[in-house]
């Protein structure tokens, strides 16, 4: 039984303890208190649902302001959704980038689901090169089975660019100037404590879309 029901019950044994259906007057004093308790359980019901949706709504309007995080490791890989920056034509030769530029970049693929993630870098006169585990990844499954058209945020400039994964010995050269820029480790050694050799990483190359 409900507790709006339950409480109207035990209002109306009270009511007939006092003689309800003998006095006309008090029969509709006693529905009408009946009635008033019932809007006060709804009343409340009304507020703690308005409070939880405040709650969520802060809550998301917080993840969509704050996301992505510089983590690599659970929920710190939670990616966002606005990547800003202004759209500007791709440069003739990125690697100017590497001095000028700090920190990752944000990257943001096209279609559905309109995700946007960091990912450490190093410019080259052709492109850009990134690196990601080897853990089947979602954004690298996306690129693999969807194409790799998305945008590129470095610093306050945002380029339409196209991914391309490299394998063979071109991955491992490039592997090799991603690893000198990100603090220079040596392809035996981890990115960070926990993660597989830089060795085994899966290298996406981003060019001018055209």
């Amino acid at each position: 039984m409900c507790l709006l029901k339950q409480l109207r019950v035990a209002r109306w044994s009270r009511c007939q303890a006092t003689g309800v259906g003998q006095n006309p007057d008090l029969d509709i004093l006693c529905v009408d208190r009946i009635k008033q308790l019932g809007e006060s359980v709804m009343g409340k019901g009304k507020i703690v649902g308005s409070v939880i949706g405040v709650v969520l709504l802060v809550g998301v309007l917080a993840w969509m302001f704050t996301a992505p995080y510089l983590s690599n490791q659970g929920l710190g890989r939670t990616p966002g959704v606005l990547i800003g920056g202004t759209v500007t034509p791709p440069m003739a030769d990125f690697s100017p980038l590497n001095d000028s530029v700090r920190g990752p970049l944000k990257f943001k693929l096209d279609g559905f689901p309109p995700f946007v993630n960091y990912l450490s870098w190093v410019g080259t006169p052709e492109g850009i090169i990134t690196a990601t585990r080897p853990d089947n990844g979602y954004w690298a499954r996306r690129v693999r089975s969807r194409g790799g058209d998305g945008l590129l945020r470095i610093g306050d400039m945002t380029f339409e660019m196209t991914a391309t994964e490299i394998h063979g010995d071109d991955r491992i050269a490039m592997m090799r100037q991603w690893a000198a820029k990100s603090g220079g480790r040596t392809l035996d050694e981890p990115a960070y404590p926990g993660s597989e050799p830089l060795r085994d990483w899966k290298v996406f190359f981003w060019t001018p879309r055209t």
